[in-house]
Parts: structure tokens; C-alpha cells; sequence
């Protein structure tokens, strides 16, 4: 299995650490170009050049993306990465075909063994399991691909949640915008949190999200969850009023139906209880409102609708198996 050096710090850190795009033809544009911006604005922020970046791919020269845009990449082999570099390989329609060029991954494989830390956008995680570096590592990508990603490299354990996982240096991140907080967690490990929270707001990013976060909105899950669809202003409304009284008898009122027929009709049509869905949302938006110091627990219970801390704390307990104060100690941003 591959081990992979700390990151160094930035006061001891003179030159700046390279960062190297894996791309092929049928890359996504998106994949790329997300993180790529975020690294190239961090210098930006900070003053000085803390990061150059380089587009690679196996042999050189343009690269067909997704897009029909050809960019113009430097041999992989060339690429001149160190223990401070990162090593990032991008997703893209094209990637399966990569995958079976053995050439390329095992140019990726040499490439890993001279970085400091290796990643992957979206479903660049088959190179990273091509290349075997996947192997006893936990992993992720877009939720679509999870499945395939588990089959095709069963060493690895594909945890379909996250927007992204970091296991001893590897990194994995799930739909094309994960790519950008991957990047920001990175630059933030590199230096401090204060810089990446500055970049954030640089880049317009509405919430830096922790890997914690999941892929999924609850209310997108809720209309996904919707056969008929037929709730599906009713979620939206939901999510806009989790003060609101949102019991049964509430909800039935505002879809025209009696309770007991709402209720049966709402858990045959999305798998749920209308009292569990209110719970999920209001626990998304608690999640959310816990990362901002300046509320306390008992402002966000009542600004999400569950009345008190302690009713939070033991919805917290019950779905997400961490109480909100414990889930404040690992995603809160610092003050």
C-alpha cells in the first residue's frame, strides 16, 4: 500500500508546492477547472506564489475536453512533482478508456510515489483505483458511480455520502463542485483555516463544506424519494418554514387531504413518514447552522424548528448517532 508524506507547513515551506492535473481526452472541464481556480486564486490571497499548476497527461500536448475544447497539457513523467506536490486526477466521460490504458496507470502509480498527496474529482477515483491507490483506503465519488467504483475495486471501501474523504493522503471527492472544497480543505491543511475561509468568500463559494457533508440536500432527496412527485411543492415549502407547525394535521391542510389519508399516501409515495422527513430536514438545516460559531445550540433548535436543545440533541443521537455539540467540535468554523 502507498504512504504518503505530511504536508508541510507554509513557514517552511519556500517553494511553491506543484499541483498536477491528470486529464485524457473526454475529461470533464469542470473537474479541472474548479480546483484549478481555487489553487491559482490561494497565491492571490496570500501574496505570494504558494502553489504552480500544471495540466498533465501521458504523452503531452492538447487534450480534448467534455467541452470540445482542447487544452495543452506537459507529459506526466515530466511534470517535476516533490513530497510537497499534489497529484489530482479528474473525472470525465472519458475515463473508463483511461483506465485501461496501462501505460497511464502506471505513470500515475510513478508519479504517486514522488508526491506528498494525491486526490481525485468526481469519477477521477477509477484512476486512483486503477493504480491501486484506492487499495485499504475509504473512498467516494459522484453518487451514481459509487456502485461501479465498489465493484470495480473492491479493496477499497466506497462510502456514497460525503462531498469528499481524505484517508492518509489520499483524497476522493464526490460531483464536480466537490472538486472546489477539496481544494479549499487542501489549502486550508496547507496553511490555516482563515486563509481558506478568505478564499471561500474570494471565489463567491456561499459555505466552505467540511467532507463530513452530504452529497445530498434533504429536500432534493425528498423530491427524488417522490415517485409521483406529487409532494414536491410541499417539501419546498417545508424547507422554507421548519418553524412552522409541521405536524400531519398541518401538512394534510396544505396538500387538501385529510390526515390519515396524507399520511398513508405520503410513506407509500416516498418510503417515509411525514414526521421523519420534517425531522431530516430540520437536522440538514441544524448541520448547517451548527458550522457558524456565533450561534449557540439552543439559537439553532429554535432556528430550525425543533423548539429546544435537548429535542435536537436526541434527534441528532437518533439519526446521525453524534450529539449537535459533538458534531459542532468537528465542523464548526473557527471565530
Amino acid at each position: 500500500m502507498p504512504t504518503f508524506s505530511a504536508t508541510h507547513t507554509s513557514e517552511l515551506r519556500q517553494e511553491p508546492r506543484r499541483i498536477a492535473f491528470i486529464t485524457y481526452d473526454g475529461v470533464k472541464m469542470l473537474d479541472i477547472t474548479g480546483p484549478l481556480q481555487v489553487f491559482a486564486d490561494a497565491n492571490e490571497i496570500l501574496g505570494f506564489e504558494a502553489y504552480t499548476t500544471t495540466l498533465a497527461s501521458l504523452y503531452g500536448g492538447p487534450v480534448e475536453t467534455d467541452t470540445g475544447v482542447a487544452l495543452n497539457t506537459r507529459r506526466l513523467a515530466g511534470v517535476g512533482l516533490d513530497d510537497a506536490g499534489t497529484l489530482i486526477a479528474c473525472g470525465g466521460k472519458g475515463v473508463h478508456d483511461a483506465c485501461r490504458d496501462n501505460r497511464l496507470v502506471g505513470a500515475i502509480r510513478l508519479a504517486a510515489q514522488k508526491c506528498g498527496r494525491v486526490g481525485a474529482t468526481c469519477t477521477g477515483a477509477f484512476l486512483l483505483g486503477a493504480s491501486d491507490l484506492l487499495d485499504g483506503r475509504r473512498s467516494v465519488t459522484h453518487w451514481k458511480d459509487c456502485d461501479r467504483l465498489a465493484e470495480a475495486y473492491p479493496q477499497t471501501q466506497v462510502d456514497p455520502d460525503p462531498i469528499f474523504i481524505e484517508d492518509r493522503g489520499v483524497w476522493t471527492s464526490a460531483g464536480v463542485t466537490a472538486g472546489i472544497d477539496l481544494a479549499l480543505t487542501m489549502i486550508e491543511r496547507d496553511h490555516s483555516r482563515d486563509v481558506a475561509m478568505e478564499l471561500a468568500r474570494h471565489l463567491l463559494v456561499y459555505v466552505k463544506r467540511p467532507g463530513g457533508q452530504s452529497q445530498f440536500s434533504e429536500a432534493l432527496q425528498q423530491q427524488t424519494r417522490t415517485a409521483s412527485g406529487r409532494f414536491g411543492a410541499l417539501h419546498l415549502w417545508m424547507k422554507d418554514n421548519l418553524v412552522a407547525d409541521l405536524r400531519v394535521e398541518e401538512l394534510a391542510k396544505r396538500v387538501g387531504m385529510s390526515p390519515r389519508n396524507f399520511a398513508r399516501i405520503y410513506a407509500d409515495d416516498t418510503g417515509q413518514t411525514p414526521a421523519r422527513a420534517v425531522e431530516m430536514m430540520r437536522i440538514e438545516a441544524a448541520r448547517i447552522a451548527l458550522e457558524d460559531p456565533e450561534l449557540t445550540v439552543k439559537q439553532v433548535s429554535v432556528q430550525c424548528g425543533f423548539g429546544s436543545d435537548e429535542r435536537m440533541r436526541r434527534s441528532f443521537i437518533r439519526q446521525l448517532g453524534v450529539s449537535p455539540q459533538a458534531y459542532r467540535n468537528s465542523f464548526a468554523l473557527s471565530q
